[in-house]
């Protein structure tokens, strides 16, 4: 038996606790049978009024019935406990690299748009990773770090739900979004850093090519999963527009072209020993971040021991008390005895 760290180390001794309240049904029986007969020399001699000693007539029973109670706990050995716990840890750095650019308000992830979907996700994913770094860095036309790694999760988590479109010139720089999450691992010493690229687009923007970002992953061991999301073509995208009877600025749908690059994206994840994922729907992505959080799982070790208290002392010298008192009160006349 153990409570919020207490614990009986012999619980079988419990079992006698059921001897105080039989002892007292025992005397109540006998008395109510065999009725009571009173010795006014008893209360004479203590100074006492008659009625006093036969209010008092149970108490040296319900001593002795609490002195076996409180035995019974005393062999039953109460103790309390301190855990201790030893965790080690080999975490995996994980820097989510976030597309924000315009294409993302594509709605082909209906009800909701791209990047709704992606943040819904990436929370998810960042609450199963409760002992490793997690980071967040975005980009569109140019890229931006919301978190460094960080075993946080609240404060991650805040982070990504501040995540918006158009908080970012507009763009895909594929290129600089990889090299900032780069730049976040570069003074990591886990045993394995990553990087979670999610983009629906081409790389169109920045200072800094993929291929050398990719190079530069490779060089530092940093693996580099890339996600796809949406499909390319055309896709309904919400626009902004003037209406030509009212002059008032109205959102629509209209069906826009995205160009993607596949071909791109494999090849950073195949120079940096990733892999390659495409989402086309809510679902697909859940599945792709399930994948990679199974691939790369970090390994604790946690070692639990608790040092235990004693605490049966009290009870103990609580029930050799109450005998102690029940005695006295027999052999001092005190006895209700029967006929």
């Amino acid at each position: 038996m153990d409570w919020a760290g207490y614990r009986f180390q012999d619980p079988l001794w419990l079992w006698a606790l059921l001897l105080g309240p039989l002892v007292l049904a025992a005397s109540l029986w006998r008395e109510k049978d065999a009725g009571v007969i009173v010795f006014p020399g008893a209360a004479r001699l203590l100074g006492a009024p008659a009625g006093w000693r036969v209010r008092l007539r149970h108490l040296p029973v319900v001593l002795t019935a609490a002195a076996l109670c409180l035995g019974a706990m005393a062999l039953a050995r109460p103790q309390h406990g301190t855990l201790k716990e030893d965790v080690t840890t080999q975490g995996v750095d994980i820097v989510v690299s976030l597309d924000v650019s315009g294409s993302m308000a594509a709605q082909d992830f209906q009800p909701r748009n791209r990047l709704v979907v992606a943040k819904d996700v990436v929370a998810e994913f960042v609450k199963r990773r409760p002992t490793d770094r997690v980071g967040l860095v975005v980009f569109a036309g140019k890229s931006l770090t919301k978190a460094p790694p960080t075993t946080d999760t609240a404060v991650l988590l805040r982070q990504l739900d501040d995540v918006r479109l158009e908080m970012l010139p507009d763009g895909t720089a594929i290129g600089s979004g990889l090299a900032t999450s780069l730049t976040r691992l570069r003074r990591s010493k886990a045993k394995s850093r990553v990087v979670v690229l999610v983009t629906d687009g081409a790389n169109n923007a920045g200072e800094i090519d993929p291929a050398t970002a990719a190079d530069l992953a490779k060089a530092m061991e940093v693996r580099v999963y890339t996600v796809l999301v949406g499909k390319g073509g055309q896709v309904p995208m919400p626009v902004r527009m003037r209406d030509p009877f009212t002059g008032q600025i109205v959102e629509q749908t209209v069906m826009t072209e995205v160009q993607i690059d596949e071909g791109l994206l494999r090849a950073i994840a195949d120079r940096t020993g990733g892999e390659f994922f495409r989402a086309t729907d809510s679902a697909s992505l859940r599945n792709i971040f399930d994948r990679i959080d199974k691939l790369e799982k970090s390994e604790i070790k946690q070692t639990a021991y608790r040092r235990y208290r004693e605490l049966f002392f009290p009870f103990l010298l609580s029930s050799a008390a109450a005998l102690a008192a029940a005695g006295a009160f027999w052999a001092g006349g005190l006895r209700v005895a029967p006929a």
